[in-house]
């Protein structure tokens, strides 16, 4: 029976032993071929956004590269929630992708109590494809034309400026509540259904201002419809080089910046997460891509899964603050 056990132990332990060796070989060999068929790049929100236009600019560059095409899926429903979660259920083959914003995965999580996915534990990061500069932007009506015009506006008329945004729970809500708790300033928030109405609620004078991404708004601020007092960014944007940063125009540590990224499902194997890695961030240092940023108020990021993953934390973490201190629940 001895002799027995020790030839039955030399066998398991030389099949697991096999089995290790296979098995990274074969993850080897699956990241040398992908993609092997199409892959699906879902946008979790409505076409037009600026998810859905770095997501086609990706789908552009990648195609050539991997010799297989990429379709872009939008699926807009529930502040991104709808898309992140088929991602989050679909085969973990590198073969269906989603992009993830600042809304869908750092905000979702602490104001939807009933989530139905977890971006840490659900979804592995691939890389953060962009920064979104976003702008403090007034009806031309509204008489201020710095920030602590705005602030003394305010104060002046507590309650009384409305800020609209894209949505209840949206980066620009957010963005506006970080506004008013550290400039100690009491604004009522106006939601509309998506970013574009809000940008027009500005124009039209049905409220005062917004805190918006710049490829909603520059149109409308080149056009002389809006104003604009400050960007959102820690530091100046070429974007709009004569605006000051909200902080150094008045608000100290005030920073808000919208931003995209790149997701799979999260038993993705590691040999498919670097290969999707290194392809991205290969076509986001390609010089027509960066310009093509540029002109979106955008700024490429890449870096890698765990630098990715780390800033993801960090922004959970940071909405989460903003969204408890300021009492915020979806209505």
């Amino acid at each position: 029976m001895k002799a027995g056990c020790k030839r039955w132990g030399l066998c398991a332990a030389m099949v697991s032993a096999v089995a290790c060796w296979v098995a990274p070989a074969s993850a080897q060999n699956a990241a040398a071929n992908f993609p092997e068929r199409p892959v699906r790049l879902i946008d979790p929100y409505a076409p037009g956004g600026g998810s859905g236009l770095i997501a086609r600019l990706l789908s552009d560059r990648l195609s050539p590269i991997w010799g297989k095409q990429i379709v872009v899926d939008n699926r807009p429903g529930a502040a991104g929630a709808i898309g992140t979660e088929m991602a989050v259920r679909a085969a973990p083959d590198g073969h269906t992708l989603v992009m993830g914003t600042s809304g869908s995965i750092a905000i979702n999580p602490s104001i939807y109590p009933k989530l139905p996915y977890d971006p840490v534990r659900d979804l592995v990061a691939i890389t953060q494809t962009s920064e979104q500069l976003s702008a403090v932007v007034l009806n031309p009506a509204v008489p201020a034309n710095t920030v602590k015009e705005l602030i003394a506006l305010a104060n002046a008329q507590p309650g009384k400026l409305n800020f609209s945004s894209a949505a209840h729970g949206s980066t620009g809500h957010l963005s506006g509540e970080l506004f008013k708790q550290l400039a100690k300033v009491n604004m009522t928030h106006v939601p509309y259904k998506g970013s574009g109405p809000a940008a027009l609620a500005v124009i039209a004078g049905e409220v005062q201002l917004m805190i918006s991404n710049v490829l909603t708004v520059l149109p409308h601020i080149n056009s002389g419809k809006m104003k604009a007092i400050a960007v959102t960014s820690r530091e100046r944007s070429s974007a709009l080089p004569n605006l000051p940063t909200v902080a150094e125009a008045g608000v100290p540590g005030y920073e808000a910046m919208g931003w995209n990224g790149v997701f799979a499902p999260i038993k993705t194997p590691r040999a498919i997460v670097e290969k999707l890695n290194a392809d991205i961030v290969r076509v986001l240092n390609m010089p027509d891509v960066k310009e093509r940023l540029a002109t979106m108020g955008s700024t490429p990021v890449g870096g890698t899964p765990e630098q990715f993953g780390a800033y993801v934390k960090n922004e959970i973490a940071r909405w989460g603050r903003v969204i408890r201190e300021n009492n915020i629940r979806v209505e």
